[in-house]
């Protein structure tokens, strides 16, 4: 059974969404403010935290950047507004996914779902994708019979984007995993980085089906 935490200041809509993760058998804790989940994610292990952005004490936002310094428990915000660029921040802080409200129990239940099995799924060294396979014990890719091997870079770019495989993973995520501080420098490079790992994985990257540009947003790897 999966931990829930609903964060939310609405009682109403809190009461709604832990009745129905009850019934789909996810243990439940529930809070009203920014502080109180904080405090909760700090204190408590959880699978899943479901977090409003705008709460009393400290909005959604913030209690995601300041969960990021310490735990990588995914985190789905709910927003009553749906502005792109309430979006890409969530999703630059650290936010798996968002819904934007009004939505149906079932949705955020579908994506609940699927964040999950992405999350606490066994790893596999062997990763298949269209047309080659992603070799992660050895560094290598397998396509057309040929191993092709990665180079230091491009393997934790892959690595960080199998890990993420099926959500967006921002650029600036992307060049923080791999350059470290001051990443922003990095982005040309980065650009460079994955027209190579395409040219490897892909079997025509001009028109790539793995590894998928969003525009605006950064990379996903499918």
């Amino acid at each position: 059974m999966y931990k829930v935490l609903i964060a939310d200041d609405n009682k109403q809509i809190v009461s709604i969404l832990s009745e129905y993760c009850k019934k789909n058998n996810f243990i439940v804790s529930t809070v009203f403010n920014g502080e109180d989940a904080l405090k909760e994610v700090e204190e408590n292990k959880f699978d899943i935290v479901l977090l409003d952005v705008m709460m009393p004490k400290k909005d959604g936002f913030d209690v995601c950047r300041e969960v990021r310094k310490f735990s990588n428990v995914p985190i789905i915000m709910i927003t009553a507004r749906g502005e792109d660029y309430e979006k890409i921040m969530g999703l630059e802080i650290g936010a798996d996914d968002y819904i934007v409200k009004p939505f149906l129990p079932k949705e955020l239940l579908f994506r609940i779902t699927a964040i999950l099995r992405r999350t606490y799924k066994k790893e596999s060294p062997i990763v298949n994708l269209n047309g080659c396979q992603i070799d992660f014990s050895c560094g290598e890719i397998v396509k057309d019979n040929k191993n092709i091997p990665l180079t230091a870079k491009e393997y934790e770019l892959l690595q960080t984007l199998y890990r993420n495989a099926g959500r967006i993973v921002t650029i600036d995520a992307l060049c923080e995993a791999v350059w470290g501080e001051n990443a922003y420098v990095y982005t040309n490079s980065l650009m460079t980085h994955i027209r190579r790992i395409r040219e490897k994985i892909e079997i025509n990257p001009s028109h790539p089906v793995s590894l998928i540009t969003m525009k605006g947003l950064g990379y996903k790897l499918i």
